[in-house]
């Protein structure tokens, strides 16, 4: 099944220069990359975007995070996209 997926590279990442590697290794595994951006999340947006863990103990900090830096965020797409996507980042 065709799908696409969201991609945040997050801020160490960006900082450690491995962008272009995960980049690769994404292409590598035959996704398409459909939009990619490098930018600074700010809180309002990072807040959205992890709503759903607003009420457990490690939130703050993971908004902290986040937005500690840029960020490279990408819409990737292929067969089954979510999996493979999945599979890369680990548990």
């Amino acid at each position: 099944m065709w799908q696409k997926t969201l991609i945040i590279i997050k801020p160490d990442a960006v900082r450690r220069g491995l962008s272009g590697e995960i980049i690769k290794r994404i292409e590598a595994k035959g996704l398409n990359i459909e939009d990619m951006k490098m930018m600074h999340l700010k809180r309002e947006l990072a807040e959205k975007h992890y709503e759903e863990h607003k009420d457990k103990p490690f939130f703050e900090s993971l908004v902290d995070f986040i937005t500690s830096g840029k960020v490279v965020v990408m819409i990737v797409s292929g067969p089954e996209a979510v999996k493979i996507v999945r599979t890369m980042m680990g548990p």
